[in-house]
């Protein structure tokens, strides 16, 4: 039984998916769209379940698990056998280790795979291709534990009134369980995306849609919803339905990764919302039976999963070879032809149907030795890229060339420090310590080239919250060099007032702080925190005479061609960038050289 305005639900939440990937900076919250599908999922599987007892007295684990095998795994595998050879049109930093992210995707393991590779879903140089089936990993999890736990439910029930109340009483324990682990674990980590990812953490919108399938179902419903349907008149639904909607757009433009609001409060508000618009689609259904959905939205419905797995690789590859204006018209329009050849015309194949567009029967079985052809070509080019892809990309080997060089300059500070070869009136060394970040690694030769004796100490995904600790170790050892720069905006907080108020505060004497202005092309000004951290820092070098700035926010706009082919943090090394950046720490390092100290 289908139930109509559900695809409406449906083409929501991957339109929000869609403007976040394509419109980071105008749509920070989109990635709630994942929610929406998790809630959705949550209720239509519970229902189907809960329907399929009632009807048969049992539950078939072997046709619940084929029906869902066929769904996800054709378009999966077509995804990946389609993107990995156009990945070779970019640099080789995408298809580094591929072998590996290629494993975690069919395995249904992306979500773990991500969490152990430590990075942050929205900072990363080189985005994994298929970063984005961390969700469809949960979903299969999902299924695993869920279905199992509800055939076992099953043996226990007598009726399939008892049933759903087993379920009502198991769903809620584990969704309160869920959410609290999220609500819980985000005061006490550093990087959320480790709780973004996590199945303990971010699977309770499946059990919210659970619970509210047990109140109303889809074929069978409850004595409690008829009484509702009676109760509620057209208007009155649409209206719940536009409330739960408006909710989700507040969210689409408010909402931020990286706020602790967003995983207190915001991914339970999402799926507060799609649970209202759910039972409001569920009593339209039953409110509206003489009118039809109309065909274009069952269409993008029925091929939203398919368009979620392909747009986000298409879309990697494509922004890396064109402006964002070709880019996202040429991904929505191949993501679009992928997801509907595979839905009407692959899967029907593989289990021996006929497929159907609009009311056409489409019979492929005559193309069917050229597609298992291509499909072989396919599987062994990628088995070739997988196999000879390189371990590490050139970004990665750029790193550790960098992390040589520091720790020979670190080698030969300490060594002087232990000379106690002091120049200044507080004891300490002459000279430069740079503290940074990726984008600090990704132009440290050129550092190097026009500040030879500066110490650099840069890391990928260093945060802002690191950098007094750095100082004060650095201090303790004897090894930090009298003018002191910091370029570490770009992985900022919510709370970067408060982080640099304490830096400053706890600045030791006789040094001189240089704070360089971080740039993050992916956000507009009113939206980015790295440029309010920046102009913060500015506010501080006004109001303390040891502290100066390094611009490279302005030289970053001024700039533009730097960051074609990039991910607008980090610049394209076959430019100057690289150069830019080390110039404009070389100039404030000039500038403030005979300045005054903290006394």
């Amino acid at each position: 039984m289908r139930i109509k305005w559900l695809s409406l639900i449906r083409t929501i939440g991957f339109l929000l998916v869609l403007l976040y990937h394509f419109f980071k900076q105008i749509f920070p919250g989109g990635f709630i769209g994942v929610d929406l599908f998790f809630t959705l999922s949550g209720f239509l599987t519970t229902a189907l379940l809960i329907d399929e007892f009632q009807a048969e007295g049992k539950i078939d684990l072997f046709g619940f698990f084929h029906r869902r095998f066929y769904r996800i795994f054709p378009p999966l595998v077509l995804m990946i056998l389609l993107s990995l050879p156009l990945a070779l049109l970019v640099r080789n930093d995408f298809i580094a280790s591929i072998g590996l992210q290629v494993s975690a995707a069919l395995g249904f393991m992306t979500n773990f795979f991500e969490i152990l590779a430590g990075g942050s879903y929205e900072n990363q140089f080189s985005p994994h291709l298929f970063v984005h089936t961390w969700s469809l990993a949960i979903e299969v999890q999902f299924y695993l534990i869920w279905v199992l736990a509800v055939f076992g439910m099953t043996k226990i029930s007598k009726s399939s009134g008892q049933l759903r109340g087993t379920i009502f009483l198991t769903s809620s324990a584990l969704f309160l369980l869920s959410f609290l682990s999220m609500f819980i674990s985000s005061f006490f980590v550093s990087n959320f995306s480790s709780i973004y990812y996590s199945t303990f953490t971010h699977i309770f919108p499946f059990f919210l849609g659970s619970i509210l399938a047990t109140m109303t179902g889809v074929k069978n419903t409850t004595r409690a919803f008829e009484k509702m349907v009676e109760k509620l008149d057209v208007r009155k639904t649409i209206a719940l339905f536009a409330g739960g909607l408006v909710v989700e757009i507040l969210l689409l433009f408010f909402l931020k990764f990286d706020s602790i609001l967003t995983y207190t409060i915001g991914f339970l508000l999402s799926s507060l919302a799609t649970a209202s618009m759910i039972y409001a689609a569920r009593v339209l259904h039953e409110k509206t039976p003489n009118v039809e959905e109309p065909a274009l939205l069952s269409y993008f419905s029925s091929i939203s999963y398919g368009i979620y797995l392909f747009h986000w690789p298409l879309f990697v590859i494509f922004s890396q070879l064109f402006q964002l204006a070709i880019s996202v018209p040429l991904t929505l329009v191949f993501s679009i032809i992928f997801a509907s050849l595979s839905f009407y015309m692959i899967e029907p194949n593989l289990q021996g149907k006929k497929g159907n567009l609009l009311g056409l029967d489409i019979d492929f079985a005559s193309y069917s030795k050229w597609f298992y052809s291509l499909a072989g070509l396919l599987t062994l080019a990628c088995l070739g890229i997988s196999l000879f892809a390189p371990k590490l990309g050139g970004f990665e080997k750029e790193s550790l060339a960098s992390n040589l060089v520091q720790a020979q300059t670190q080698m030969a500070t300490t060594r002087a420090a232990a000379e106690n070869a002091q120049a200044t009136n507080y004891n300490v060394q002459a000279g430069v310590t740079i503290f940074g970040d990726s984008v600090t690694v990704r132009a440290s030769t050129a550092i190097q080239e026009v500040l030879p004796d500066a110490v650099i100490d840069g890391t990928v995904s260093r945060h802002l919250t690191e950098a007094k600790n750095l100082i004060e170790l650095y201090k303790k050892n004897n090894t930090l060099k009298e003018t002191v720069v910091i370029s570490l905006g770009t992985n900022t907080s919510d709370n970067y007032q408060e982080l640099l108020d304490d830096l400053v505060a706890n600045f030791p004497k006789g040094h001189r702080l240089i704070f360089v202005t971080p740039y993050d092309g992916n956000f507009s000004q009113d939206t980015s925190l790295a440029y309010q951290t920046g102009q913060y820092e500015k506010e501080l070098a006004k109001e303390n005479d040891f502290i100066s700035i390094a611009d490279w926010y302005q030289v970053a706009v001024a700039n533009p061609a730097i960051w074609v082919g990039s991910d607008l943090v980090h610049f394209n090394l076959e430019t100057n960038g690289a150069e830019l950046f080390a110039t404009t720490i070389q100039d404030a390092v000039e500038a403030a050289a005979d300045g005054p100290v903290k006394e």
